[in-house]
């Protein structure tokens, strides 16, 4: 049996069919696998440009001044476009303290209202991200930085992150109403 994200696209699977929600799931899966590939990338990046730092202040007396922009803009990347694929595999922190207690329909429909309540923050903050990316590159806004990268690029990512992060959670309050299994 493999193992990983690229195994999770067939056993994640809880719509079956070509119906909308079941393409929809299948194709946030193919994406959410291909965007874990590139933000371990990024995290091996960001080790290494931070290491490179140390490393180049240490025994060379020799000051960067974009490393940290760099790492943070890798980190910040990784962070919110895998936020959809954590999602999908409810890796982030919840507190379970009444699933022992509540019964399986009890559990599924708390379930179903904290997916809602969820969209509803994350819809806000992938719209507020949205603005945020737009106002920043029509504003040509940079880092105060020597470097000065645009900032249009880390709003951009937590943007497309926040908002693959709401698609995900939408499906997962419409799969039990389309008759599909929860996870």
């Amino acid at each position: 049996m493999m193992h990983g994200p690229i195994a999770q696209t067939e056993s994640a699977r809880t719509v079956t069919g070509n119906t909308p929600v079941a393409v929809l799931e299948r194709a946030l899966g193919i994406c959410n696998n291909i965007i874990v590939v590139f933000a371990s990338v990024a995290l091996v990046a960001a080790c290494f440009i931070l290491s490179y730092s140390v490393l180049g202040r240490a025994l060379f007396h020799s000051p960067n001044y974009w490393q940290d922009e760099a790492a943070v803009f890798l980190l910040v990347g990784a962070t919110f476009m895998t936020s959809a694929y954590v999602q999908s595999q409810r890796g982030h922190v919840s507190i379970e303290a009444f699933v022992g207690l509540l019964s399986t329909r009890a559990n599924s429909i708390r379930l179903w209202l904290v997916d809602v309540a969820s969209f509803a923050f994350c819809a806000f903050f992938a719209w507020k991200s949205w603005t945020l990316a737009h106002e920043a590159y029509v504003d040509g806004q940079v880092s105060n930085s020597m470097w000065s990268p645009p900032l249009a690029i880390p709003y951009l990512l937590m943007a497309l992150g926040m908002t693959l992060l709401c698609v995900q959670i939408l499906l997962q309050i419409i799969i039990p109403l389309a008759g599909g299994t929860r996870r």
